[in-house]
């Protein structure tokens, strides 16, 4: 009787502690970030490689301190609010760079975003030793302030044009003059900023003396424009270059300004080209390596560009049978002599070794994974240091070789995803790691791996999860009747039995590289499934063909037909969980945010038989609408692939719709234009198919700000809960 007694106990105890637990809300994902992980703040290491700093929050108001690599402790305090206070500027620091010794700050502040990546913002130098503050364009805000390698300049853009300050002197040097709302120097126009992350567009030579940059020519680009509904009467005509593809692109020429002798060089082109992807200067100020590509972006020419004439010299051609990716791996090493690239002209993702010419010495990593991260190489140890999928295409592990391509050692212990942040000499590196049930866990190590302190664990946040309710996130992975084997979650509602039927609710992206199968920590979307979770759905997500990781094959089947392959895996992925039992078939959804928004669409329509309910949030829907340099990489230009674009539109098959559809856009979005939905919507109109619709009035491709995202999320959750 007593032992009955101590069970039945035991039973209504754990029934009781399983009904106190908390239940996800979308306030405390999108009001209170209460799920969002503490990190470093701003973390970076000084120049001696001994030290890395942060910019931390004291009883004294804002600091950037530096701390001890070796020891953990701080050693010295850079700036303070209350220095800059006094010296008569009370700013917020909201970004900063180190001068080489630390002499010189540039500090950043009322940052005000233009596009994705773009800002405008105010900048000012802060000299450690004279304990002075230097503003670099007075109260203007500027573009993308650095510090000249010898920290004694800064170079910024005003108004288009390209400036540089002396911060011994005080000299303010305008170097070009022609800035407008055609030229763009030093900074890029809107389609490179996106597609080619193009934003600061010139960099100092080694020796502080010269400043190479682009200059953007945007005469010919096609204007878009967008109304911005504010407060007043009319509402504000928002115009800007959007090359869409088959239209003109901008016109790009890269220029080298000499300061000392106040001379401009123009470089000169190997010959036609459409796209500048990337400048870099080597280890010598008298060289700049540029690469140039074609239109298709299946040809890259890599030259190097003599500072003084202009005149190039060639070192390479790579080309590809469909599109070449753009990294930023490449490096100059060993005195200027070779450097290191990164292809996946074998088929996969790999580091190549050149001599400076273009001589082939050897490839360095080899297998059948992708290197997905180039960390940067110890020179004196000839020691590289890189991130990859080797262990499985949903990890990510950090590994060093020799340049010979010897001694491949895996550094990482934890399976999830690492990723590492170097000190300048390669002695330390700072990894954080998370897998899908931990969240950022951020740790000091030695270059060879070895563990010197934890510098965030998350406990706190990992204690407030134990509160809640939460559901079983699982790995899997299925073959299609295709043939082709795709890795899945799927996340089960807490009390989850086999012997019930769930409702699925699926997540995409889809896109070319793109991954949302991955072993990481999920603040935002992941605790909103939590949330569906908890209310009885079965939430999952399948990487289709297209993804990354693995391999050249995998991502590029999709070249020239964008959402055939992919939409078709997806439908794979809604029939594997209807042959489940714990599963109900006739009750698959799916959801996806700008490619996933396409994809989400084709579903609806092409896959109208395995999709009850679909929700597309920024969508492209004719891939004619869409920027020249993302949609001609996989499908060329619409002259050359009709028959693409007419069946990568969902446009085109409205009439197909069957389920329930739910369509949000904003109106402000300068990225995936709302002419995207216009036109589905008139299409959906004809076809006579009822959906749902929401309107962002002036929210951007993000959707964010104020209370929207939360309104947003309970209009998708009511969507769900009502049809599905």
């Amino acid at each position: 009787m007593k032992k009955q007694i101590t069970l039945f106990l035991c039973v209504c105890f754990s029934i009781s502690l399983y009904s106190q637990k908390q239940n996800v809300t979308l306030d405390e994902i999108w009001g209170q970030f209460k799920f969002y992980p503490k990190g470093i703040k701003e973390l970076r290491s000084t120049s001696d490689g001994e030290r890395y700093t942060s910019l931390s929050m004291t009883t004294k108001g804002q600091a950037v301190i530096a701390y001890s690599y070796a020891t953990g402790k701080p050693v010295d305090t850079l700036v303070t609010g209350e220095q800059l206070e006094k010296a008569g500027n009370d700013i917020m620091i909201v970004d900063y760079e180190l001068g080489v010794g630390e002499k010189n700050i540039l500090i950043t502040t009322a940052i005000e975003q233009i596009y994705r990546h773009s800002s405008v913002a105010r900048g000012y130098v802060w000299n450690r030793e004279k304990k002075t503050i230097t503003p670099l364009m007075g109260e203007d805000k500027v573009m993308y302030a650095t510090l000249s390698p010898d920290g004694n300049s800064a170079a910024f853009i005003f108004k288009g044009n390209l400036y540089v300050r002396n911060l011994v002197d005080g000299k303010l040097t305008q170097i070009t003059t022609d800035g407008s709302e055609n030229i763009f120097n030093g900074v890029s126009d809107w389609v490179y900023e996106e597609e080619f992350v193009v934003t600061q567009a010139y960099c100092w030579s080694p020796d502080s003396k010269s400043v190479a940059y682009y200059r953007f020519d945007d005469s010919k680009v096609p204007v878009y424009s967008m109304s911005e509904y504010q407060d007043s009467l009319y509402p504000i005509i928002n115009k800007f270059k959007y090359p869409k593809a088959g239209t003109p692109n901008p016109t790009v020429a890269i220029k080298i300004y000499n300061i000392p002798n106040a001379t401009t060089t123009n470089v000169i082109p190997p010959g036609s080209f459409e796209y500048v992807p990337r400048i870099k200067w080597t280890l010598a100020s008298s060289l700049l390596s540029v690469q140039f590509m074609n239109r298709h972006q299946d040809s890259l020419e890599f030259v190097l560009a003599d500072a003084s004439t202009g005149k190039t010299t060639p070192v390479f051609t790579e080309t590809s049978k469909t599109y070449i990716d753009i990294n930023d791996a490449l490096t100059f090493i060993n005195k200027n002599k070779e450097f290191i690239w990164m292809s996946d002209d074998d088929g996969y993702t790999h580091l190549y070794h050149y001599t400076i010419n273009g001589k082939f010495i050897n490839q360095i990593t080899k297998g059948k994974w992708d290197v997905t991260s180039f960390k940067g190489i110890d020179e004196k140890k000839q020691t590289l240091y890189f991130q990859s999928s080797e262990t499985s295409p949903i990890d990510r592990d950090l590994y060093c070789i020799n340049l010979k391509g010897k001694n491949k050692t895996k550094l990482s212990t934890q399976t999830g995803f690492n990723d590492a942040s170097f000190s300048l000499n390669y002695h330390y590196y700072i990894n954080t790691f998370s897998d899908v049930e931990t969240p950022d866990y951020i740790t000091l190590h030695s270059s060879d791996g070895k563990l010197l302190r934890v510098l965030e664990d998350n406990k706190e946040l990992k204690e407030s999860m134990a509160q809640y309710s939460l559901g079983k996130k699982k790995f899997f992975s299925f073959t299609t009747s295709q043939g082709t084997n795709l890795n899945g979650w799927m996340l089960t509602p807490p009390d989850f039995d086999t012997n019930k039927k769930y409702p699925v609710f699926m997540c995409v992206y889809g896109g070319p590289g793109i991954n949302t199968v991955n072993n990481s920590w999920d603040a935002l979307n992941g605790m909103w499934y939590q949330m569906l979770a908890e209310k009885g759905y079965i939430v999952a997500s399948v990487d289709n063909r297209g993804t990354g990781a693995r391999g050249s094959e995998f991502q590029k089947c999709t070249y020239l037909h964008l959402g055939k392959l992919e939409t078709e895996d997806q439908i794979e992925g809604a029939k594997y969980f209807q042959s489940k039992v714990y599963a109900d078939k006739t009750r698959v959804g799916i959801w996806g945010w700008s490619y996933g928004g396409y994809m989400a669409a084709n579903c609806i329509t092409k896959g109208a038989d395995y999709f009850k309910a679909a929700i597309s949030v920024a969508p492209v829907t004719d891939w004619r609408f869409y920027d020249s340099i993302y949609t001609e990489r996989y499908m060329r230009t619409p002259d050359e692939n009709p028959d693409g674009y007419k069946e990568g539109s969902p446009v085109n098959y409205a009439d197909k719709v069957k389920g329930h559809y739910m369509l949000v856009h904003g109106t402000g979005d300068d990225n995936v234009h709302f002419q995207n939905s216009i036109a589905f919507i008139k299409a959906l109109e004809k076809a006579d198919k009822p959906f749902s619709l929401m309107i962002y009035p002036d929210k951007n491709h993000g959707i964010h700000g104020g209370n929207t995202r939360i309104y947003l999320f309970t209009q998708l959750t009511d969507f769900i809960s009502n049809n599905l």
